[in-house]
């Protein structure tokens, strides 16, 4: 388990160690050529191998990707079926890439939502790359960060009930093990297309220090460039977790 970057200072280096991006931009990508929405979320599974393959090459070790919110059932049915499927034939055709590459899947949400076949192609998957190491890509899923936080809460209750009379004792080290991705550091750096400016809803607990990038660029135009373009941004950070620009220097002096 990692320590919360509120209680410990992360080590932070030249290429991020996590990258979390939300892949905005697909349907408006697609509106722009006069295309149907679902053309470009087709389009979208395309920059995920690429962007998939240059974490992996920059020595990237956890790339964790938004790619459907608890949120999303709202959009047409029409359009929600076709994300399904883009899903299923993902699982389907990648998964073995991905264990060739030394690359681990894991992925995180309410899964209970979804139909069994898309649950069981999930639970193989994860399986035929558990015992990969070079990185690990999460997709998060009818995934939510009030969500997250709501069922880790209760996951800390269920292990520890005396919480119920002494809820003074619940703090960080109790709660952080029952998240979704306690399995992963914080992200160092976040990354959302296609103009819009917010979190919504993503990874609430875990971005509390993580550099927050954006970009106008559509998710299927983000390619190596750049993700290459967002590193640079990202090295000209000055990450103090609370401390000064003092304190920094002198830690980064020895």
């Amino acid at each position: 388990m990692f320590p919360s970057s509120t209680v410990a200072v992360p080590v932070s280096a030249s290429v991020p160690r996590h990258v979390a991006i939300i892949m905005d931009g697909n349907g408006r990508w697609a509106t722009s050529r006069r295309l149907p929405r679902v053309a470009g979320h087709a389009r979208g599974v395309e920059a995920v191998r690429t962007i998939v393959e240059a974490c992996a090459k920059s020595g990237v070790e956890f790339l964790t990707l938004f790619a459907f919110s608890s949120e999303n059932w709202r959009r047409p049915v029409e359009e929600v079926s076709v994300l399904m499927r883009l899903f299923i034939s993902a699982l389907e055709r990648e998964v073995e890439q991905l264990h060739a590459n030394g690359i681990r899947l894991r992925v995180v949400g309410d899964l209970g939502a979804f139909e069994p076949r898309l649950q069981a192609l999930i639970r193989q998957s994860e399986s035929r790359t558990v015992t990969n190491q070079r990185m690990t890509l999460t997709v998060a899923a009818n995934y939510g960060g009030r969500w997250d936080i709501l069922q880790a809460t209760r996951s800390a209750l269920r292990a520890h009930p005396e919480l119920v009379s002494r809820p003074e004792q619940l703090d960080e080290s109790m709660l952080t093990p029952h998240l979704a991705m306690a399995y992963a550091p914080e992200p160092d750096l976040f990354i959302r297309t296609g103009g819009e400016q917010r979190v919504s809803n993503f990874l609430l607990w875990q971005l509390a220090y993580t550099e927050l990038h954006f970009t106008d660029r559509f998710w299927p135009d983000f390619d190596d460039k750049a993700l290459e373009a967002a590193f640079d941004w990202y090295r000209q950070r000055e990450r103090r977790f609370g401390q000064t620009s003092g304190q920094v220097a002198a830690q980064a002096a020895g």
